[in-house]
């Protein structure tokens, strides 16, 4: 005779309770990783010395793009 077969099967990655229907698979784990962790070094770039002046640049033109009226543009006859 041989062994008793085991009365619960081993576990696949798709039976795995833990893992509702909205789990996601560790490659689309690590590329949302991948995405956040750019988008942060994005942010943290604006931060370095020097950007300070960038960032009042561009707030100084859209406060001056707001105070003007917009421009009316040339419409031709059809």
């Amino acid at each position: 005779m041989g062994t008793p077969a085991p009365d619960d099967p081993p576990m696949t990655p798709d039976d795995d309770p833990g893992r509702g229907p909205d789990a996601i698979d560790a490659r689309e784990a690590a590329r949302i990783r991948r995405r956040d962790r750019e988008a942060a070094a994005e942010a943290r770039a604006l931060m370095q010395p020097g950007m300070g002046k960038v960032f009042k640049q561009i707030q100084d033109a859209q406060a001056k793009a707001a105070k003007e009226p917009p421009k009316r543009g040339k419409r031709g006859r059809a």
